[in-house]
């Protein structure tokens, strides 16, 4: 199964639910990532909260790292999915 196919999103169940909770997982972190940044930014306003406003941007920079790794695991897990079924056929002949 080749990865980054946009047919092998919706080929299965199990591949619509994986689809669906992968690309809830990855707009939640992007989501919080961003209001992160943005907190971060309006902290910088103060110069008592500068600590907090760089450690604010620390974590939302690792989030937006790993929003996109995430959709990367979606694609392997996919191909593990397609390499299993294609295991279980030939096992069936």
């Amino acid at each position: 199964m080749k990865i980054f196919a946009p047919e092998t999103r919706h080929s299965t169940k199990q591949h619509q639910r994986l689809f669906a909770a992968y690309e809830l997982a990855s707009t939640l972190v992007q989501v919080t990532a961003g209001l992160l940044f943005l907190v971060g930014s309006w902290l910088f306003f103060y110069n008592s909260w500068e600590n907090t406003a760089i450690w604010l941007f620390v974590i939302g920079s690792l989030l937006f790292v790993i929003g996109p790794s995430l959709k990367l695991v979606r694609e392997l897990h996919y191909a593990l999915i397609g390499d299993l079924a294609d295991l279980a056929e030939r096992a069936r002949s």
